[in-house]
């Protein structure tokens, strides 16, 4: 009998398999004790050494605007950017950069992107619209100083996070022929 038999549940893969991304999320947004819930689930990630080399910070109503002045200072214009205004709920995804002989900046950034990934697979699954937005902007000065990130901090970006409109499905990813992205290890 293999592993993966078709009549064993499988609720980790359907929900990977069901995610959406949602550029557009209606003005409802999880609480702060819903989401330290999915944030202690999120923590379980993959973590080389147990460093936890990433934070989190939400970003709710007046702080989405001073992130708008932030980015709008980076881009050299004169009005606030109002995209982080797209959703009421904004994470920003911090990777801190541990001292360590093991293991290398580069996989403490993995993890980081590790734990936002997760959480996202999280919010989806409760029903939050979500989806993960970068830009050129996350490693400026004005973006930088305004989530007071440390020297070691890189902010890799931020989930928005809101409820999912009723007349939107999200985002649709093809999927993929799984041959062409797993091979042997040539002779």
């Amino acid at each position: 009998m293999s592993v993966s038999d078709a009549r064993t549940p499988h609720p980790a893969r359907d929900a990977v398999r069901a995610r959406r991304s949602y550029s557009k999320v209606t003005d409802v947004a999880p609480t702060r004790e819903e989401l330290l819930d999915l944030v202690a689930a999120a923590a379980r990630v993959a973590d080389h050494s147990g460093l936890r080399p990433w934070r989190l910070i939400e970003l709710r109503g007046a702080d989405r605007e001073r992130l708008g002045r932030a980015i709008a200072k980076a881009q050299g214009d004169d009005e606030p950017s109002s995209k982080p205004l797209r959703a009421p709920l904004l994470i920003a995804i911090v990777a801190c950069i541990r001292p360590s002989e093991k293991v290398p900046a580069w996989e403490q950034e993995a993890v980081a992107s590790g734990v936002a990934h997760t959480l996202s697979l999280l919010l989806d699954e409760a029903g939050w619209g979500v989806i993960w937005r970068t830009g050129r902007y996350t490693r400026s000065k004005p973006v930088a100083k305004a989530h007071r990130l440390a020297k070691d901090e890189r902010l890799l970006g931020w989930l928005y996070v809101g409820g999912k409109p009723e007349d939107e499905r999200g985002g649709h990813r093809k999927t993929v022929d799984p041959e062409e992205f797993l091979s042997r290890l040539p002779q």
